[in-house]
C-alpha cells in the first residue's frame, strides 16, 4: 500500500466519506471572501491531524514549503482563521460529521458489534483568565472567590463498536448545566443519525434522571446509565439484594475476572414510568490485584440481552473518556482556546470531532483492508509528516 498522505486522505473523504459538498459549501458567512472556505477548512482539518492546532501554527505551515503537499492552494495569516471561524455556521460541520457516520455504517465499519452505543459526557475545556465569550463559567476557589474561567462542553460519541467516534458537542454557560446540555445533544444526535442508527446510550450516574431517561426512551433507544447514591432508595435496595446472593455470572474478560449479579424486577421510582428496573453489579479483579465494583441499570429486558453483554456495554462508556476527552485534549488540542470567541469556539470543538473520527476510520477500516496491519497514530502521524517533506504538483481542479 501506498504512504498515506494528504493527497490521498483528500481523495478519501471526498470519495469515499462523499465529503466534497461540505468543502465546498461549509456554511461560509464571510460577505466578501477572498480566501476560499475550502482551503481555510482542510488546513484547518488537516492541522488537527498533524497535531499543530493553533491559529499560528496553521499559519506557518501553510506559509511553508510543504504548501503544495498539503494541497492547500494559497497562502493565509491566523487572522483569516479567526475571521473564519467566527462566521462558520455549526449546522454543515454536524451534518458533516453524521453523513460520516452514515458512509461509515454503509461500509460495514460497526459490522463486528452487534450493538451501537452513543456516549455522553461532560468535561471541562479552555481555561483562561479573563471571561472572554458567554461560554465562560467563573472556577471559585473553597473561599468563594473566582480564580479564573473556564469553558464546559457535553461530548457524544458513537462506542461499543471497537470505533469511539465523536460527533457532536454542545457547550454550556453559566446559568446551565450538564444535565440539560445532555439532553439537546442526544435529541439532535438522533435528529442526524436518524432512530434506528443506534441501539442504546451510555451515560454517567448524573444522567440517571426520571426525565432524561424518558427522553431517551422517546427516542426509541434503551438506555444504560451508572446507578450511584443520587437514587438511594434503588441503590440501597440492589446493595441489599446483592449482598445475600452468590453471583449470577462469572467469567474472564481478557485477563480480569468478572463476578456479575442480574436481576429485573426492582421497583421504579415514584417519577419513572417504567414497569419496573434492571440492575447489574459487577465486580472485575484485575490481575494487580486491583477490584472494581459498579452498579448499573437498563431498561434492556433479560431476553435480548444477556448479563455478560449488559457488562460489556456498560463498560463502553469509558472509551468518551479514554478514546475521547484524553486524546482530543492531549493530542489534537481540545482544551487549547485558539480564538476566544463563542462561535471560533464551537467550530474548532467540532472539527476537532470530525479530525477523530476521520483519523480511525482511516486507519483502522480503509488502510486495514485487506491484508494490511492496523497501523497505531502515532505511525499514521509519522507518515503524514514525512509525506510532505515530498514535492507534490497542485491539484488546481
Amino acid at each position: 500500500m501506498r504512504m498515506p498522505s494528504p493527497r490521498r486522505l483528500w481523495k478519501y473523504l471526498t470519495r469515499c466519506l462523499r465529503l466534497q459538498p461540505y468543502f465546498d459549501s461549509p456554511g461560509d458567512g464571510r460577505t466578501a471572501p477572498l480566501i476560499p472556505a475550502r482551503a481555510l477548512l482542510w488546513s484547518l482539518l488537516l492541522s488537527r491531524l498533524l497535531r499543530e492546532w493553533a491559529f499560528h501554527a496553521v499559519e506557518a505551515l501553510v506559509g511553508s514549503s510543504a504548501r503544495a503537499a498539503l494541497q492547500v492552494e494559497t497562502a493565509f495569516g491566523d487572522d483569516a482563521l479567526s475571521y473564519f471561524t467566527e462566521r462558520l455556521w455549526a449546522s454543515p460541520t454536524r451534518a458533516a460529521l453524521a453523513r460520516v457516520l452514515h458512509q461509515a455504517k454503509r461500509h460495514k465499519a460497526f459490522d463486528d458489534s452487534p450493538f451501537i452505543g452513543l456516549a455522553v459526557d461532560g468535561t471541562t475545556v479552555g481555561r483562561c483568565q479573563a471571561r472572554g465569550c458567554r461560554f465562560c463559567r467563573p472556577h471559585r476557589n473553597q473561599a468563594g472567590q473566582i480564580t479564573g474561567y473556564r469553558h464546559h462542553l457535553v461530548m457524544i460519541s458513537v462506542v461499543g463498536t471497537g470505533l469511539t467516534l465523536p460527533f457532536d458537542v454542545e457547550p454550556y454557560g453559566p446559568g446551565e448545566s450538564e444535565y440539560r446540555a445532555g439532553q439537546r445533544v442526544v435529541r439532535r444526535a438522533v435528529g442526524l443519525l436518524g432512530p434506528r442508527f443506534a441501539d442504546y446510550v451510555v451515560v454517567d450516574g448524573e444522567f440517571a434522571t426520571a426525565p432524561y431517561l424518558h427522553a431517551v426512551g422517546d427516542l426509541h433507544l434503551r438506555v444504560v446509565a451508572r446507578l450511584k447514591g443520587n437514587l438511594p432508595e434503588l441503590y440501597q435496595a440492589a446493595q441489599q439484594r446483592f449482598s445475600a446472593q452468590p453471583p449470577k455470572a462469572c467469567f474472564w474478560e481478557g485477563q480480569d475476572w468478572v463476578e456479575i449479579w442480574d436481576a429485573d424486577d426492582f421497583d421504579p421510582w415514584d417519577a419513572l414510568r417504567w414497569q419496573s428496573v434492571r440492575v447489574i453489579r459487577y465486580r472485575q479483579y484485575k490481575p494487580n490485584g486491583n477490584l472494581f465494583e459498579a452498579f448499573w441499570l437498563t431498561d434492556f429486558p433479560t431476553h435480548r440481552l444477556s448479563s455478560r453483554s449488559l457488562f460489556r456495554l456498560a463498560k463502553s462508556r469509558w472509551e468518551i473518556e479514554n478514546q475521547g476527552f484524553n486524546d482530543a485534549k492531549n493530542r489534537y488540542g481540545l482544551e487549547h482556546i485558539c480564538h476566544h470567541h463563542p462561535q471560533s469556539l464551537l467550530l474548532v470543538w467540532l472539527i476537532t470531532c470530525l479530525a477523530l473520527t476521520i483519523e480511525r476510520l482511516y486507519r483502522l477500516r480503509y488502510l486495514h483492508r485487506g491484508t494490511h496491519r492496523v497501523r497505531s497514530a502515532m505511525e499514521l502521524l509519522r507518515l503524514l509528516r514525512l509525506s510532505l517533506a515530498y514535492p507534490t504538483p497542485l491539484d488546481s481542479s
